[in-house]
């Protein structure tokens, strides 16, 4: 479990990374041949790094907490847990989402069916939530090696 979880974590904080980096060398959506191919890159990373990197690291987290019983009463787990469903529920809402919409739409304006004026409203928005959601996955990283005693759960 840990291996998985620390394989999926890698590729989450390495995905948030790369959608950063791409960010900075989004066009202006006047370009829209160069605007439509950033945002499907970044589409395509959302949806086949970014999400299944998240699916594997919860998934492995909470099997990890299932299986282990000293897990069940460490404070650290519990905030690894409780951070990593924010990342989760986050990471759909303020990255998945609106780059696949983001993805959609230029692709649309580009085919001569959509409203360029639409286009690049939320990229600072998801630049924002993405160095928040590194930041918290570099804590859940922190907190996973350091293992603080934050407060000890009853069996």
């Amino acid at each position: 479990m840990k291996f998985l979880h620390t394989l999926g974590a890698i590729g989450l904080m390495g995905a948030m990374a790369c959608l950063i980096v791409l960010l900075g060398f989004v066009p202006k959506p006047s370009s829209i041949s160069e605007y439509t191919l950033i945002t499907t890159a970044m589409s395509g990373v959302a949806t086949w790094v970014f999400f299944p990197s998240l699916a594997v690291t919860l998934i492995a987290g909470l099997l990890a907490i299932a299986v282990n019983r000293a897990y069940h009463s460490a404070g650290w787990a519990w905030a690894k847990l409780a951070t990593g469903i924010l990342i989760f529920e986050w990471g759909f809402t303020a990255v998945l989402g609106p780059l696949q919409e983001e993805a959609e739409l230029s692709a649309r304006v580009l085919a001569g069916r959509g409203d360029a004026a639409a286009l690049a409203v939320s990229l600072a928005a998801e630049r924002t939530s993405l160095w928040v959601l590194l930041a918290v996955a570099a804590a859940n990283v922190i907190l996973g090696i350091w293992r603080p005693r934050l407060t000890s759960l009853p069996d």
